[in-house]
């Protein structure tokens, strides 16, 4: 490998983003494609070559599942897969986008799955590499299970025959048929976080929080979606053969898909922003009650402290302190006031 690429150091800027050497090899399948049929499963690049060269019609997937460095390393190096798209895909934590070196495509996605009882949304990264006869996928986390995917490949003739843009295709739709779940999940945690703030019930704010953070991450997926596919559909708008022709209603769909996928996760950020604003006025409104009943108790204390303060000064006596009836008046006083003032407060709802 060559000198690094910048997005070495601008991924994030996670120093542990690269993937180790030394971490054990992860899985390895490559499956054949004759014509569009799934033909045999080989172990080895090297009989991904004798394949393609003796058949080249026929299509190479290899899927790798937690790659290790050496792994990356060795498929880029034999399929000479583009230098910086490997960075990418060695440095991982990438957002979602797509690149074409020559004919190559790359493509980076970010699949998630939602954790309801941690009510955390699990990331993970899957990188594409396409060319006229391999792809190429690296996994890495939480991801689209491969398996569903290469079913739906044998049981569907119209993506097998369309190559390795089938593939990507199946992979990129896959993708983003697993978001339904993460979004049905946000919102049934949005709607119990609603009741609760309407229920005036404690401890609500740090929930809120911790849902927003889940919405702002699922957005930083889903959002650069739309750019890759208006590239795609540009892309094959533009080239020849029925192959690529006949993708563009697939790829249309999965649009339809992402936009309203994106349209529900901006109503869940704009709807926890509202909730966060309902739960600070009703946090503020109940601190006002709080200020209100202490300010009021304060004003009924405040007639008798002042009355017998005027007792309690270190002065000589003046005529009348000493009259049989002094005390008792004082006390009604200090009473009847503190009485009065209770009821006014208690009329006005401050009591």
């Amino acid at each position: 490998m060559t000198e690094s690429a910048p997005e070495r150091i601008m991924a994030l800027g996670r120093k542990d983003a690269v993937l180790p050497a030394d971490a054990p090899p992860g899985e390895l399948r490559i499956i054949l494609y004759r014509e569009g049929v799934p033909s045999r499963e080989v172990a080895t690049f090297a009989e991904v070559d004798e394949a393609l060269t003796a058949e080249p019609a026929s299509v190479a997937w290899i899927a790798l599942t937690e790659p290790n460095r050496a792994q990356v390393e060795e498929a880029a190096g034999h399929f000479d897969l583009p230098h910086l798209a490997v960075e990418d895909a060695i440095v991982a934590h990438q957002r979602p986008k797509i690149e074409t070196y020559g004919d190559t495509l790359f493509v980076a996605l970010r699949p998630t799955v939602y954790d309801e009882e941690q009510e955390r949304l699990r990331v993970g990264e899957l990188h594409v590499f396409g060319t006229r006869s391999l792809v190429v996928t690296l996994r890495h986390g939480v991801g689209p299970d491969l398996g569903r995917i290469r079913t739906r490949l044998a049981e569907h003739a119209n993506l097998r025959e369309r190559g390795t843009l089938g593939i990507v295709y199946a992979v990129l739709d896959r993708v983003v048929d697993d978001y339904a779940p993460a979004v049905a999940g946000l919102q049934e945690d949005v709607d119990e976080v609603e009741n609760q703030v309407f229920n005036e019930e404690k401890g609500v704010s740090r929930r809120i929080y911790r849902l927003m953070r889940e919405v702002i991450i699922l957005q930083r997926a889903v959002d650069p979606l739309g750019e890759i596919l208006n590239e795609l559909t540009g892309r094959w708008e533009r080239s020849e053969g029925e192959a690529r022709g006949g993708l563009i209603a697939y790829l249309r769909d999965v649009a339809d898909h992402v936009a309203a996928i994106r349209e529900r996760v901006d109503g869940f950020r704009q709807l926890l922003q509202d909730i966060m604003a309902v739960e600070s006025s009703l946090v503020d409104q109940a601190q006002n009650e709080v200020m209100r009943k202490v300010s009021s108790w304060g004003g009924i204390l405040v007639v008798p402290t002042l009355i017998s303060s005027v007792y309690g000064m270190n002065i000589a006596p003046r005529p009348g302190f000493h009259w049989l009836f002094t005390w008792p008046l004082t006390l009604a006083a200090m009473a009847l006031v503190s009485f009065l003032l209770y009821v006014v407060f208690r009329r006005n709802g401050w009591l």
